[in-house]
């Protein structure tokens, strides 16, 4: 028995549903999106809440995962996502430049990365961005975009990291060097 497929989604108030074969629509005000609901998995409203049921036991898999990405959607378009970057090293910086972020990353060249619609970028200094929108998945995806251009070096501690990322420093060869004569 599904226990997170069973929960009911509470709907706020300013929040509309609307029930489609396949889909569910929700619209608030930060935005509408529509989620892909898998064949066997159906979605009732009422009395300001949803509910996710299942034709079939052979549905259960998909029961949690149904309802939880709905859930999502409600409150994406009610508070939204947010997702914290950190850029940590000399020189290391971002600026904002219309629709796209350009990154100094120390490569030879600035780095542009678009902005997708529907994602909002926030530079609090140059060190330090913000990524929010109403889908879960694509903040997500954008700010895991984003370290990708230069994950953190366990060596030097130097990258783009999320905030409150913590890192395995490393010894460089001097210190497997130390390491392997004191053993």
């Amino acid at each position: 028995m599904s226990r997170i497929g069973n929960k009911p989604i509470a709907v706020p108030q300013g929040v509309k549903i609307a029930l489609e074969g396949g889909k569910v629509e929700v619209q608030g005000p930060k935005g509408k999106l529509s989620v892909a609901v898998p064949r066997g998995i159906t979605f009732e409203h009422k009395d300001g809440t949803l509910v996710a049921k299942r034709s079939t036991e052979e549905h259960r898999a998909l029961h949690g995962l149904a309802r939880a990405l709905v859930a999502n959607a409600v409150h994406g378009v009610t508070s939204g996502f947010k997702k914290e970057l950190d850029i940590v090293g000399v020189g290391y910086r971002a600026e904002l430049k219309g629709k796209s972020v350009a990154f100094a990353l120390g490569k030879s060249h600035p780095i542009d990365f678009p902005i997708p619609e529907g994602i909002q970028v926030v530079l609090d200094k140059q060190t330090h961005i913000v990524v929010s929108g109403a889908d879960k998945g694509q903040v997500g995806q954008v700010a895991a975009d984003m370290r990708a251009l230069r994950p953190p070096d366990p060596y030097k501690q130097k990258g783009v990291r999320i905030t409150g990322e913590r890192l395995k420093k490393k010894a460089g060869k001097a210190g497997a060097k130390a390491g392997g004569a004191a053993a």
